[in-house]
């Protein structure tokens, strides 16, 4: 069968290739100019290059595909010019559905998020049916997926069979850029985690979210979204459990959110408006720390079968992989190991 992946070489979508390819499938990977292509050594794909906006190009990526799997998105908790965002993630959307649409494509899994997941004011994980509106969405990020979930919404209801995905938090090997989740963990292993806040979030390992989308196009239903994640851990269980694994200390000192918004605020302001570059700590960012970011994915796991895989494993693997890729020194307790 051939698929096409757009976003193959990120984090989660070069998992998606990885797993596509390990089945046999014939791989075709939309991927721009500029993408690095690391995740995708010796993977036998076809990369076309091409950009979302582009229209001529997406029609020429899916013809004779079967299966597409839209995994790009513009993820900037922070841009210079937030009509990027929209661009890029809702028309890009629109684009690639209509391509996709024209050519006979019969199935289609759209990565969503639960960025565009309601959160219960009480406090309570939230799933695919708590009420959210685009007024509830923090940022331009989260506007913008929201509203590219809506466009594919919409081509499913006009017939096309188009099964929606939302990952959590995922992490494990292979996370280059880093995205924040890797960043997180990259500064606790180089010791540059002093503070936390009290947030939460849901980690899941990033080969389980990419199973899990071959599971959606396989069993989920037309117009349906599937939380992909796995376990609900405040911040500080989670650099707890990051301590235990490593043998390094965990921070034991909680900054106040009021804090974290001013330093969110001067950072952003100073960063972003005044030197034009994406700040260390975004303003958008802390303002969302203030829910915890906490779900449920029942539905997935009871009608894709979805794996999961403890989070302590997945956590573990992400700082292997990390250390062995040069981004963190080896914590003293693995060297005693040795």
């Amino acid at each position: 069968m051939r698929v096409l992946v757009t976003g193959g070489a990120g984090f989660v979508g070069s998992h998606i290739v990885r797993q596509l390819v390990a089945r046999g499938d014939e791989v075709r990977v939309l991927v721009r100019q500029r993408s690095p292509l690391r995740n995708l050594m010796a993977l036998d794909v076809e990369c076309c290059y091409a950009d979302l906006m582009d229209l001529r190009p997406l029609r020429e990526s899916v013809r004779d595909c079967e299966q597409v799997y839209h995994c790009a998105a513009d993820y900037r908790l922070w841009a210079l010019e937030p009509s990027e965002l929209y661009a890029h993630n809702v028309q890009g959307t629109e684009n690639l559905l209509r391509a996709s649409r024209e050519a006979g494509v019969s199935t289609v899994v759209y990565t969503s998020s639960v960025a565009a997941v309601g959160i219960p004011q009480d406090g309570t994980p939230g799933d695919e049916e708590t009420p959210v509106k685009l007024e509830d969405m923090i940022g331009d990020y989260k506007r913008s997926k929201f509203l590219a979930q809506e466009v594919a919404f919409r081509y499913a209801r006009e017939g096309m069979r188009v099964v929606l995905v939302s990952p959590s938090t995922p992490v494990g090997p292979g996370d280059f850029k880093p995205t924040a989740t890797g960043a997180l963990i990259n500064d606790f292993l180089n010791r540059k985690m002093p503070a936390y806040v009290d947030t939460g979030l849901n980690l899941v390992a990033v080969e389980d979210v990419a199973r899990g989308h071959l599971q959606a196009a396989e069993r989920g239903l037309a117009g349906r979204n599937y939380i992909l994640g796995n376990e609900n851990l405040t911040l500080k269980q989670i650099l707890d459990l990051l301590g235990e694994l490593t043998g390094l200390p965990s921070p034991n000192f909680r900054m106040p959110h009021a804090v974290a918004l001013g330093i969110g605020a001067v950072d952003s302001f100073v960063s972003g408006t005044l030197l034009h570059r994406h700040p260390r700590v975004p303003y958008e960012a802390v303002k969302m720390s203030l829910k915890k970011m906490w779900f449920l994915s029942a539905r997935a796991v009871r009608e894709l079968q979805f794996d999961q895989t403890p989070v302590r494993e997945a956590l573990l693997r992400a700082c292997h992989w990390f250390v062995e890729n040069g981004y963190a020194p080896v914590p003293p307790a693995w060297r005693k190991a040795a």
